[in-house]
């Protein structure tokens, strides 16, 4: 609009120039006028151009730009997507971690608890121990012994302790091994005890009503379980009587040594764990 005003200018002037005869001051006047119109018409037009191009120009880097943005929009997108997964599994594994921290520290109390249960039953299966080697002294000579084995007491007496050859009636040297033992075993109310007969692997033979080495262990613990508990008053609930025939020896050679130690009675105690059962059990 305003070069179509200065090109109306230029004409109007032009047609006045027509009719009026101008003195050469203001000739040159209006010439110096349209030549500086001209040049500001040159410059508007190089501004216009240049204002195309500039606004070409911003126009693609907008249009980069945008692109741009919603390429990172999307990269975003996904990377916010990503962390939320990564977050919960860092939640999830930070709880399994607590959770697991939680059930160790469950655990090393349990252990903790058991191991004193344990040390325990050790301190007082070693303390009967040597109660029942002082109250048995007297019968160490005569084929008894007294050791500990997993925890448990075991007093081994053979046969020739106990019994006439053959026998399943307690001779009198017998009943006073038994008596000194039951003497011990009824200030211990807190000791589980078995009675197990063992024999060796020689057939039996003339023994009347007793067929086999089956019947000869367990009519022996029957013996001695019935000796502790109707006269040396043990209480039978503790007692658990047990043949084992020649199936569990303590020497595998066959001289007659080897086959004396073979036949025996062996009174095994446990200390009562029901302190321990009950822990296990939770």
């Amino acid at each position: 609009m305003k070069i179509q005003s200065l090109f109306a200018a230029v004409c109007v002037m032009m047609a006045l120039n027509a009719c009026v005869v101008l003195s050469p001051k203001k000739y040159k006047a209006l010439l110096a006028q349209r030549d500086s119109l001209a040049t500001r018409t040159t410059n508007l037009e190089d501004e216009r151009t240049r204002l195309m191009n500039d606004t070409a120009r911003l126009h693609a880097d907008i249009a980069k730009l945008t692109g741009n943005y919603n390429d990172l929009d999307k990269k975003y997108g996904a990377l916010d997507k990503n962390y939320n997964s990564l977050n919960s599994n860092y939640n999830a594994s930070n709880s399994k971690v607590s959770q697991l921290s939680a059930d160790l520290q469950k655990r090393e109390a349990r252990l903790k608890e058991v191991e004193e249960i344990l040390r325990k039953r050790d301190e007082a299966t070693n303390a009967l121990k040597e109660k029942l080697q002082k109250a048995l002294l007297g019968f160490q000579q005569s084929g008894l012994s007294v050791d500990v084995r997993n925890g448990k007491v075991y007093v081994s007496l053979t046969d020739k302790l106990l019994f006439p050859s053959g026998s399943i009636v307690i001779d009198d040297k017998g009943k006073q091994a038994l008596k000194s033992l039951a003497a011990v075993l009824n200030k211990e109310p807190d000791i589980n005890i078995s009675v197990e007969g063992h024999t060796d692997d020689k057939k039996v033979k003339n023994l009347g009503q007793i067929k086999d080495n089956w019947d000869l262990s367990v009519l022996r613990s029957t013996s001695v379980t019935r000796y502790l508990t109707e006269v040396e008053m043990v209480d039978p609930h503790r007692l658990t009587a047990t043949g084992k025939g020649e199936f569990q020896p303590i020497d595998a050679g066959t001289t007659a040594e080897a086959l004396s130690k073979n036949r025996r009675i062996e009174i095994v105690l446990t200390p009562k764990l029901d302190e321990l059962y009950n822990l296990i059990t939770k």
